[in-house]
């Protein structure tokens, strides 16, 4: 649609025009447009140019028809809103077809459609109504007649007038501007889409409408903060693509819509000259939208061991809890990461031993606490004081923890087992012996006395 006329609209149109007279060029010197066939009845010489005049070096639209043309030798003012000839208020939809018109067109470099605009500026202002009409002789009174000019107009010039009215009538304010920012959650450092979009005042989004744009905590891929999106040909929202660099990521938009109503300049030192109408500078819509962006989650990842043997050692009760190593842990997106029971979660490692506990927030400390010694594991299991592994989950990265737990002590027996496939069980013992010298004199003497005790009745036996 040729938005990139709008920042020409002010020096052209005559936001300057509150100055003192410059060097003169002439009184109504034309500037871009068409001469009529004919002049209506009662109408002023040089009535039948419909175009831009030029004024001071500029090029101005003009209303308050049949009134002699802009002369650079007289100052102009800022004045009120546009009114009708009658000095009526226009209808809303008039003003804002006016408001359009002047914004997409004032800049124009083709005669047509200078001449269309022309045709349409008076057809709006300067119709019949009370005091102004069309028998009249008196300038300042005289109504435009539309329909003869558009029976003496080129043909090229009165299609271009309808093309330019039904582009009005489907584009003109007020418009809307608005900013989106994503609904999912945001990662930090991690794109996201986030929108703008401009909307007519019949609902419908303006095509290839420039909006601009800020950013807060956030940046583009390139790296800048700022930049120009465009409107989509069907009038689409724009995208933005943000990538997060803060917890609080933000968008400003800008973009110019057509003012709800025209204003005029009027000339200072006379009444009797034509008014020239400006944009009455073109409105700057504004809009914001922010959002809450995290760091990414993370995972931790523990592993339990045997302590001697070195494998893993599966199904063991772990709490996962907070650096305390009694309150829970948060999740990504900051709830308690608590079990049914309200309290924090136990999870058992699996065959291999090990466990995984994903989307947690970062950076946090986390531990976890074995809930309960395995089996075969008992013995040098302390309630009070747990095995436990703690460590910093970072954001986007996986925690890895290793907990060792020794084995119970083996158990010696007190007797050889029984043996086995039929052979007779034989328990054996070793004995430490110790002889003291009285005692073996007394064993010897026994050993003597019996001796003699034996050889005495064997001799009374022969």
């Amino acid at each position: 649609m040729g938005w990139k006329r709008l920042a020409a609209v002010a020096a052209v149109s005559g936001l300057a025009l509150l100055t003192a007279p410059a060097t003169a060029t002439a009184v109504g010197v034309k500037g871009i447009g068409h001469n009529a066939s004919g002049l209506q009845p009662n109408a002023t010489a040089g009535s039948e140019w419909h175009g831009s005049y030029v004024w001071q070096e500029k090029h101005v639209w003009c209303v308050q028809y049949a009134l002699p043309a802009p002369d650079s030798t007289v100052g102009y003012q800022e004045g009120a809103e546009l009114l009708t000839k009658a000095g009526k208020s226009l209808t809303p939809d008039v003003a804002a077809n006016i408001s359009y018109l002047l914004l997409r067109y004032s800049t124009t470099k083709s005669p047509d459609e200078a001449a269309a605009l022309a045709h349409l500026l008076h057809s709006w202002t300067s119709v019949p109504d009370g005091a102004v009409r069309l028998d009249t002789t008196d300038p300042k009174y005289l109504a435009y007649d539309e329909a003869f000019y558009a029976a003496r107009l080129p043909k090229q010039v009165m299609d271009t007038a309808a093309r330019m009215k039904a582009d009005a009538e489907a584009n003109r304010g007020p418009w809307k501007l608005s900013a989106t920012a994503p609904k999912e959650p945001l990662i930090i450092g991690t794109e996201s889409t986030w929108t703008a979009a401009l909307v007519k005042a019949n609902g419908q989004g303006v095509p290839k409408a420039s909006i601009s744009f800020t950013l807060t905590d956030a940046k583009l891929a390139d790296g800048s903060t700022s930049g120009k999106a465009t409107t989509g040909a069907d009038g689409a929202p724009a995208a933005v693509k943000v990538v997060p660099t803060g917890p609080k990521p933000s968008i400003a938009v800008t973009a110019d819509s057509p003012a709800d109503r025209p204003v005029v300049h009027q000339p200072i030192q006379t009444e009797n000259m034509q008014r020239m109408v400006t944009t009455g500078g073109e409105k700057k819509l504004d809009a914001a939208a922010n959002a809450q962006a995290r760091t990414a989650p993370g995972a931790v990842r523990i592993t339990k061991i045997d302590s001697e043997t070195k494998k893993s050692i599966a199904g063991v009760a772990l709490r996962v809890t907070a650096k305390d190593q009694t309150s829970p842990a948060l999740k990504q997106d900051d709830s308690l990461l608590v079990g049914t029971d309200g309290k924090p979660l136990v999870l058992q490692t699996g065959a291999d031993g090990t466990v995984e506990v994903p989307g947690l927030r970062t950076p946090q400390e986390i531990c976890l606490v074995e809930a309960a010694a395995p089996k075969g594991y008992e013995e040098f299991f302390d309630p009070k004081a747990p095995p436990s592994a703690c460590g910093t989950v970072a954001a986007g990265q996986t925690l890895a923890l290793e907990l060792v737990n020794k084995p119970n002590k083996p158990v010696v027996p007190s007797t050889i087992p029984a043996g086995t496939e039929g052979r007779t069980p034989v328990a054996t013992a070793s004995f430490d012996t110790q002889l003291r010298p009285g005692l073996m004199l007394a064993v010897g003497g026994l050993v003597l006395l019996g001796a003699a005790l034996a050889g005495f009745l064997v001799w009374r036996r022969q």
